[in-house]
Protein backbone atom coordinates (compact mmCIF):
# COMPACT_ATOMS: atom_id res chain seq x y z
CA UNK A 1 0.00 0.00 0.00
CA UNK A 2 2.10 3.14 -1.13
CA UNK A 3 -0.20 5.34 -1.63
CA UNK A 4 -1.85 7.45 1.54
CA UNK A 5 -4.99 8.66 2.17
CA UNK A 6 -7.13 11.38 3.15
CA UNK A 7 -9.10 10.16 6.08
CA UNK A 8 -12.07 11.62 7.70
CA UNK A 9 -13.34 10.61 11.20
CA UNK A 10 -16.78 11.89 11.96
CA UNK A 11 -17.90 11.67 15.55
CA UNK A 12 -14.40 11.65 16.41
CA UNK A 13 -14.60 12.57 20.01
CA UNK A 14 -16.75 9.64 20.68
CA UNK A 15 -15.95 6.44 22.18
CA UNK A 16 -15.45 4.73 18.94
CA UNK A 17 -13.73 7.69 17.58
CA UNK A 18 -11.19 7.84 20.10
CA UNK A 19 -10.61 3.99 19.48
CA UNK A 20 -10.59 4.65 15.89
CA UNK A 21 -7.89 6.91 15.99
CA UNK A 22 -6.16 4.50 18.00
CA UNK A 23 -6.81 1.28 15.90
CA UNK A 24 -5.31 3.75 12.75
CA UNK A 25 -2.24 4.11 14.13
CA UNK A 26 -1.71 0.67 15.81
CA UNK A 27 -2.16 -0.69 12.31
CA UNK A 28 -0.23 1.89 11.03
CA UNK A 29 -2.90 2.88 8.09
CA UNK A 30 -1.71 4.91 4.72
CA UNK A 31 -2.84 8.39 6.21
CA UNK A 32 -1.91 11.34 4.14
CA UNK A 33 -4.18 14.03 6.08
CA UNK A 34 -6.44 13.10 9.25
CA UNK A 35 -9.61 15.35 9.24
CA UNK A 36 -11.33 15.18 12.97
CA UNK A 37 -15.21 16.08 12.79
CA UNK A 38 -17.61 16.23 15.13
CA UNK A 39 -20.58 18.18 16.45
CA UNK A 40 -20.35 22.46 17.65
CA UNK A 41 -19.74 21.24 21.76
CA UNK A 42 -16.71 19.91 20.71
CA UNK A 43 -15.34 22.81 19.41
CA UNK A 44 -11.92 23.69 20.73
CA UNK A 45 -10.59 20.16 21.49
CA UNK A 46 -8.00 18.60 20.07
CA UNK A 47 -7.16 14.62 20.04
CA UNK A 48 -3.58 12.80 19.79
CA UNK A 49 -2.73 11.06 16.64
CA UNK A 50 1.17 9.57 16.16
CA UNK A 51 2.29 12.05 18.83
CA UNK A 52 0.99 15.13 17.35
CA UNK A 53 -2.61 17.43 18.23
CA UNK A 54 -4.85 17.27 15.76
CA UNK A 55 -7.52 19.89 16.42
CA UNK A 56 -10.91 18.58 16.10
CA UNK A 57 -13.07 20.71 13.52
CA UNK A 58 -17.21 20.80 13.24
CA UNK A 59 -18.76 19.03 10.52
CA UNK A 60 -19.95 21.14 7.64
CA UNK A 61 -20.31 21.42 3.97
CA UNK A 62 -16.84 21.89 2.93
CA UNK A 63 -15.43 18.84 5.34
CA UNK A 64 -14.88 16.47 2.66
CA UNK A 65 -13.60 18.03 0.20
CA UNK A 66 -10.49 16.00 -0.95
CA UNK A 67 -11.25 13.11 1.59
CA UNK A 68 -11.25 9.14 0.44
CA UNK A 69 -12.23 7.37 3.49
CA UNK A 70 -14.91 8.91 6.15
CA UNK A 71 -15.10 6.54 9.31
CA UNK A 72 -18.31 7.36 10.13
CA UNK A 73 -19.25 6.90 13.94
CA UNK A 74 -21.82 9.83 15.51
CA UNK A 75 -25.44 8.41 14.87
CA UNK A 76 -27.68 7.43 12.41
CA UNK A 77 -29.34 10.65 11.75
CA UNK A 78 -25.91 12.21 11.61
CA UNK A 79 -24.89 9.80 9.07
CA UNK A 80 -28.26 10.54 7.10
CA UNK A 81 -27.70 14.16 7.14
CA UNK A 82 -24.11 13.83 5.52
CA UNK A 83 -23.98 10.93 3.59
CA UNK A 84 -25.14 12.54 0.31
CA UNK A 85 -22.50 15.53 0.65
CA UNK A 86 -19.51 12.87 1.35
CA UNK A 87 -20.81 11.00 -1.90
CA UNK A 88 -21.13 13.91 -3.70
CA UNK A 89 -17.36 14.50 -2.67
CA UNK A 90 -16.02 11.75 -3.92
CA UNK A 91 -15.04 10.00 -0.61
CA UNK A 92 -16.81 6.44 0.89
CA UNK A 93 -18.14 6.68 3.93
CA UNK A 94 -18.00 3.36 5.99
CA UNK A 95 -21.04 3.77 8.56
CA UNK A 96 -21.32 2.72 11.66
CA UNK A 97 -24.62 3.48 11.84
CA UNK A 98 -27.47 1.59 11.77
CA UNK A 99 -28.45 3.88 9.16
CA UNK A 100 -27.75 2.23 5.80
CA UNK A 101 -27.30 -1.54 6.74
CA UNK A 102 -30.77 -3.32 5.44
CA UNK A 103 -30.37 -1.07 2.41
CA UNK A 104 -30.30 -3.46 -0.81
CA UNK A 105 -27.70 -1.01 -2.21
CA UNK A 106 -25.00 -0.64 0.61
CA UNK A 107 -22.81 -3.75 1.61
CA UNK A 108 -23.28 -4.74 5.37
CA UNK A 109 -19.59 -6.31 5.87
CA UNK A 110 -17.79 -8.52 8.54
CA UNK A 111 -14.06 -9.15 6.10
CA UNK A 112 -13.40 -12.44 7.72
CA UNK A 113 -16.85 -13.52 6.58
CA UNK A 114 -17.52 -11.46 3.44
CA UNK A 115 -15.07 -9.28 1.77
CA UNK A 116 -16.29 -9.41 -1.57
CA UNK A 117 -19.33 -7.53 -0.47
CA UNK A 118 -17.09 -4.35 0.06
CA UNK A 119 -16.45 -3.86 -3.86
CA UNK A 120 -20.08 -3.55 -4.49
CA UNK A 121 -20.52 -0.50 -2.63
CA UNK A 122 -22.02 2.95 -4.44
CA UNK A 123 -20.33 4.86 -1.81
CA UNK A 124 -21.38 3.62 1.51
CA UNK A 125 -20.73 0.82 3.23
CA UNK A 126 -22.57 -0.11 6.30
CA UNK A 127 -20.42 -1.60 9.57
CA UNK A 128 -22.89 -4.57 11.23
CA UNK A 129 -23.98 -4.24 14.69
CA UNK A 130 -21.65 -5.01 17.19
CA UNK A 131 -23.32 -8.28 18.45
CA UNK A 132 -24.18 -8.92 15.03
CA UNK A 133 -20.16 -8.79 14.15
CA UNK A 134 -18.96 -10.73 16.84
CA UNK A 135 -21.81 -13.45 16.62
CA UNK A 136 -21.05 -13.99 12.81
CA UNK A 137 -17.17 -14.51 13.66
CA UNK A 138 -17.69 -17.60 15.45
CA UNK A 139 -20.46 -18.75 13.78
CA UNK A 140 -19.39 -18.47 9.96
CA UNK A 141 -16.58 -20.73 10.47
CA UNK A 142 -18.80 -23.50 11.18
CA UNK A 143 -21.57 -22.71 8.46
CA UNK A 144 -19.32 -22.89 5.94
CA UNK A 145 -18.59 -26.51 6.73
CA UNK A 146 -21.56 -27.39 7.54
CA UNK A 147 -24.72 -24.86 7.02
CA UNK A 148 -26.17 -23.78 10.52
CA UNK A 149 -29.99 -24.10 10.39
CA UNK A 150 -31.47 -22.41 12.93
CA UNK A 151 -29.30 -19.96 15.73
CA UNK A 152 -30.60 -18.62 19.69
CA UNK A 153 -28.48 -16.46 20.89
CA UNK A 154 -28.98 -14.65 23.77
CA UNK A 155 -26.35 -11.94 24.46
CA UNK A 156 -24.71 -10.09 27.63
CA UNK A 157 -24.13 -6.53 26.43
CA UNK A 158 -22.05 -4.02 28.89
CA UNK A 159 -22.26 -0.33 29.03
CA UNK A 160 -19.77 0.56 26.55
CA UNK A 161 -22.39 -0.07 24.00
CA UNK A 162 -24.26 2.81 25.21
CA UNK A 163 -20.87 4.46 24.60
CA UNK A 164 -18.73 6.60 27.45
CA UNK A 165 -20.78 8.30 29.40
CA UNK A 166 -22.49 4.75 29.96
CA UNK A 167 -19.72 3.80 31.36
CA UNK A 168 -19.50 6.38 33.66
CA UNK A 169 -23.16 5.64 34.44
CA UNK A 170 -22.58 2.82 35.64
CA UNK A 171 -19.88 3.18 37.78
CA UNK A 172 -21.45 6.38 39.69
CA UNK A 173 -24.29 3.77 39.97
CA UNK A 174 -22.18 1.78 41.95
CA UNK A 175 -20.52 4.14 44.32
CA UNK A 176 -24.39 5.69 44.94
CA UNK A 177 -25.89 2.16 45.35
CA UNK A 178 -22.70 0.96 48.17
CA UNK A 179 -23.60 4.77 49.78
CA UNK A 180 -27.06 3.83 49.79
CA UNK A 181 -28.09 6.83 47.88
CA UNK A 182 -30.51 7.15 44.72
CA UNK A 183 -28.64 6.13 41.87
CA UNK A 184 -28.73 8.25 38.72
CA UNK A 185 -30.52 7.02 35.26
CA UNK A 186 -29.59 9.30 32.31
CA UNK A 187 -28.02 6.78 29.57
CA UNK A 188 -30.38 3.68 30.48
CA UNK A 189 -33.93 3.44 31.71
CA UNK A 190 -32.88 1.82 35.05
CA UNK A 191 -29.78 1.39 36.90
CA UNK A 192 -27.21 -0.78 35.46
CA UNK A 193 -25.28 -1.71 38.15
CA UNK A 194 -26.21 -4.41 40.35
CA UNK A 195 -29.19 -5.12 37.93
CA UNK A 196 -29.66 -6.01 34.28
CA UNK A 197 -32.24 -5.62 32.09
CA UNK A 198 -33.85 -6.61 28.49
CA UNK A 199 -32.49 -4.52 26.10
CA UNK A 200 -34.05 -1.11 26.03
CA UNK A 201 -34.73 -0.62 21.88
CA UNK A 202 -38.25 -0.49 21.26
CA UNK A 203 -40.43 -3.78 20.83
CA UNK A 204 -42.22 -4.83 16.86
CA UNK A 205 -45.34 -6.52 17.45
CA UNK A 206 -43.85 -10.06 18.41
CA UNK A 207 -42.17 -8.42 21.12
CA UNK A 208 -38.14 -8.13 19.59
CA UNK A 209 -36.83 -5.09 20.07
CA UNK A 210 -34.60 -3.25 17.52
CA UNK A 211 -31.24 -5.00 18.35
CA UNK A 212 -32.74 -8.75 18.72
CA UNK A 213 -33.90 -7.40 14.96
CA UNK A 214 -30.40 -6.47 13.79
CA UNK A 215 -28.71 -9.86 14.57
CA UNK A 216 -31.69 -11.51 12.67
CA UNK A 217 -31.78 -9.37 9.78
CA UNK A 218 -27.94 -8.36 9.44
CA UNK A 219 -26.62 -12.31 10.05
CA UNK A 220 -29.10 -13.21 7.19
CA UNK A 221 -27.80 -10.37 4.86
CA UNK A 222 -24.23 -11.18 5.81
CA UNK A 223 -24.50 -14.76 5.42
CA UNK A 224 -26.61 -14.26 2.00
CA UNK A 225 -28.93 -16.88 3.54
CA UNK A 226 -32.62 -14.40 3.85
CA UNK A 227 -34.27 -17.49 5.22
CA UNK A 228 -32.24 -18.32 7.82
CA UNK A 229 -34.01 -18.91 11.50
CA UNK A 230 -32.42 -16.70 14.27
CA UNK A 231 -33.67 -15.92 17.30
CA UNK A 232 -32.58 -13.53 19.87
CA UNK A 233 -32.70 -12.04 23.38
CA UNK A 234 -30.35 -9.29 24.59
CA UNK A 235 -29.95 -8.38 27.87
CA UNK A 236 -28.14 -5.26 29.34
CA UNK A 237 -25.41 -6.31 32.33
CA UNK A 238 -23.51 -4.48 34.55
CA UNK A 239 -19.90 -5.11 32.74
CA UNK A 240 -18.00 -2.11 31.97
CA UNK A 241 -16.73 -3.26 28.43
CA UNK A 242 -17.01 -6.31 26.24
CA UNK A 243 -20.49 -8.03 25.23
CA UNK A 244 -20.36 -12.02 25.72
CA UNK A 245 -22.97 -14.51 23.84
CA UNK A 246 -24.52 -17.65 24.71
CA UNK A 247 -25.05 -19.01 21.43
CA UNK A 248 -26.99 -22.06 19.94
CA UNK A 249 -26.36 -23.63 16.87
CA UNK A 250 -28.89 -25.87 15.08
CA UNK A 251 -27.12 -27.84 11.79
CA UNK A 252 -28.92 -30.64 9.55
CA UNK A 253 -26.35 -33.40 10.87
CA UNK A 254 -24.59 -33.66 14.00
CA UNK A 255 -21.30 -31.41 14.40
CA UNK A 256 -18.48 -33.00 16.42
CA UNK A 257 -17.49 -30.90 18.99
CA UNK A 258 -13.72 -31.24 18.57
CA UNK A 259 -14.15 -30.50 14.75
CA UNK A 260 -15.66 -27.20 15.93
CA UNK A 261 -13.19 -26.29 18.49
CA UNK A 262 -10.54 -27.49 15.85
CA UNK A 263 -12.34 -24.98 12.64
CA UNK A 264 -12.37 -22.39 15.47
CA UNK A 265 -8.68 -22.58 16.47
CA UNK A 266 -7.94 -21.73 12.79
CA UNK A 267 -10.78 -19.17 11.97
CA UNK A 268 -9.44 -15.55 11.03
CA UNK A 269 -10.50 -13.07 14.23
CA UNK A 270 -11.16 -16.12 16.38
CA UNK A 271 -9.06 -17.28 20.17
CA UNK A 272 -10.09 -20.45 21.27
CA UNK A 273 -10.49 -20.10 24.60
CA UNK A 274 -11.94 -23.69 25.84
CA UNK A 275 -9.79 -25.31 28.68
CA UNK A 276 -12.09 -27.91 30.65
CA UNK A 277 -9.66 -28.73 32.88
CA UNK A 278 -9.42 -25.15 34.71
CA UNK A 279 -13.09 -24.60 34.52
CA UNK A 280 -11.53 -21.37 32.26
CA UNK A 281 -13.64 -20.03 29.30
CA UNK A 282 -14.31 -16.34 27.88
CA UNK A 283 -14.69 -13.76 30.09
CA UNK A 284 -15.40 -9.88 29.08
CA UNK A 285 -12.04 -8.72 31.34
CA UNK A 286 -9.64 -11.10 29.00
CA UNK A 287 -11.62 -9.58 25.82
CA UNK A 288 -11.27 -6.41 26.78
CA UNK A 289 -8.70 -4.43 24.22
CA UNK A 290 -8.19 -7.44 22.59
CA UNK A 291 -9.09 -7.74 18.68
CA UNK A 292 -10.32 -11.31 18.57
CA UNK A 293 -13.42 -12.73 19.87
CA UNK A 294 -12.83 -15.18 22.55
CA UNK A 295 -14.87 -18.71 22.10
CA UNK A 296 -15.17 -21.43 24.02
CA UNK A 297 -17.67 -23.92 26.22
CA UNK A 298 -18.03 -25.19 22.78
CA UNK A 299 -20.24 -28.50 23.33
CA UNK A 300 -22.96 -31.01 22.55
CA UNK A 301 -26.46 -29.96 22.94
CA UNK A 302 -28.14 -32.44 25.19
CA UNK A 303 -31.73 -31.59 23.48
CA UNK A 304 -30.47 -32.07 19.97
CA UNK A 305 -28.68 -34.73 18.19
CA UNK A 306 -27.56 -31.65 15.48
CA UNK A 307 -27.25 -28.98 17.83
CA UNK A 308 -23.74 -27.17 19.30
CA UNK A 309 -23.52 -24.60 21.94
CA UNK A 310 -20.63 -22.01 22.18
CA UNK A 311 -20.07 -18.78 24.86
CA UNK A 312 -18.02 -15.78 23.44
CA UNK A 313 -16.98 -12.96 24.37
CA UNK A 314 -15.70 -9.92 22.05
CA UNK A 315 -14.82 -6.02 22.96
CA UNK A 316 -17.66 -4.77 21.37
CA UNK A 317 -15.67 -1.16 20.86
CA UNK A 318 -12.82 -2.49 19.17
CA UNK A 319 -13.58 -5.58 16.83
CA UNK A 320 -17.51 -4.79 17.10
CA UNK A 321 -17.24 -1.75 15.47
CA UNK A 322 -13.87 0.70 15.08
CA UNK A 323 -11.57 -2.05 14.30
CA UNK A 324 -14.47 -3.97 11.75
CA UNK A 325 -14.35 0.05 10.20
CA UNK A 326 -10.63 0.30 9.61
CA UNK A 327 -11.02 -3.76 8.14
CA UNK A 328 -13.32 -2.57 5.61
CA UNK A 329 -11.25 0.64 5.17
CA UNK A 330 -8.04 -1.97 4.04
CA UNK A 331 -10.10 -4.25 2.12
CA UNK A 332 -10.87 -0.91 -0.18
CA UNK A 333 -7.09 0.41 -0.40
CA UNK A 334 -5.59 -3.40 -0.80
CA UNK A 335 -8.25 -4.28 -3.61
CA UNK A 336 -8.62 -0.79 -5.15
CA UNK A 337 -12.43 -0.94 -4.60
CA UNK A 338 -12.46 3.15 -3.72
CA UNK A 339 -14.19 3.38 -7.00
CA UNK A 340 -17.40 2.54 -6.58
CA UNK A 341 -18.20 -0.23 -8.96
CA UNK A 342 -21.34 -2.67 -9.77
CA UNK A 343 -19.35 -5.53 -11.52
CA UNK A 344 -18.48 -7.55 -8.67
CA UNK A 345 -19.70 -10.75 -7.81
CA UNK A 346 -20.64 -12.16 -3.93
CA UNK A 347 -20.60 -15.34 -5.47
CA UNK A 348 -17.34 -16.45 -3.84
CA UNK A 349 -18.26 -15.39 -0.42
CA UNK A 350 -22.20 -17.17 -0.49
CA UNK A 351 -21.61 -20.33 1.90
CA UNK A 352 -23.14 -24.00 0.99
CA UNK A 353 -26.98 -23.90 1.26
Amino acid sequence: MSRSYHVAVLGATGAVGTELLQILEQRDFPISRLSLLASPRSAGQSLTFRGEAVPVEVVGDRSFSGVDIVLASAGGSISKTWAETIVASGAVMIDNSSAFRMRPDVPLVVPEVNPQAAAQHNGIIANPNCTTILMNLAVYPLHRVQPVKRIVVATYQSASGAGARAMEEVKAQARAILDGTPPPTESFPYPLAFNLFPHNTPLNEQGYCEEEMKMVNETRKIFAVPDLRISATCVRVPVLRAHSEAINLEFGRSFDPAQARQILSQAPGVKLVDDWQRNYFPMPMDATGQDDVLVGRIRQDLSHPCGLELWLCGDQVRKGAALNAVQIAELLIANEWLTPTASASLSATAPPR
